[in-house]
């Protein structure tokens, strides 16, 4: 898949999609995620909310170069279930996403072809219906400096649209900032050019 240099396509809102086979329900739900930790809270708030379902399949991708992945069958037929998930994701090259798709049994067994079907359609219309959002990659920063030149700090931050996550504003102040990775050489370059600007990289 093409990775691009500056930007990434994830889902633009979450969403839900509903499909049925000889009376198995098949429920799919798409989030925005951005670690594992918040795509184990996903799948666990679904398992409270939906009891009485028998499996809960799903895929995500993580990271800027979509290196990140996982497809999981939850006890379905090896490869019936979270493969087509994830191939609907791959599809529309989109990533920091989690599709979980959530199963009522309908007593009749569906085979292999059909549960392929079942679990890549759902998946499909949910991730068409929540729409595809390109967004900036960006790098974290934290900045440390003196309050004498907080406004030219902030008119650096503020021209390039830069994002502060946290921020201490005191005698001597901190910042966390997350820089659009098209505008990162520029930003640091006028930074850098500040007295008594101390600038880290956070990202790991």
């Amino acid at each position: 898949m093409a990775v691009s240099q500056y930007t990434y396509k994830t889902i633009a809102l979450e969403s839900t999609a509903e499909f049925s086979d000889r009376g198995s329900k098949f429920i799919a739900f798409t989030y925005q995620v951005a670690n594992t930790e918040e795509i184990k809270a996903r799948v666990k708030k679904l398992k409270e909310m939906h009891p009485k379902a028998v499996h809960f399949c799903y895929a995500w991708r993580l990271g800027f170069d979509l290196s990140q992945y996982r497809a999981n069958d939850d006890g379905e037929p090896s490869g019936s279930a979270g493969r087509p998930i994830l191939g609907q994701i791959d599809s529309l090259q989109l990533t920091n996403v989690i599709v979980i798709v959530v199963r009522y049994f309908g007593g009749v067994l569906l085979g292999v072809p059909g549960l392929i079907n079942a679990y890549k359609t759902v998946a499909q219309q949910a991730l068409i219906h929540g729409g595809i959002a390109e967004k900036d990659r960006v790098c974290s920063y934290t900045l440390k400096f003196d309050y004498t030149i907080m406004n030219e700090v902030m008119r650096i931050i503020k021209m390039h649209h830069c994002h502060i996550s946290a921020q201490q504003m005191a005698l001597f102040c901190e910042i966390s900032l997350q820089i659009a990775l098209a505008e990162q050489d520029i930003v640091l370059k006028k930074m850098q050019d500040l007295h008594g600007l101390e600038i880290a990289s956070t990202d790991h």
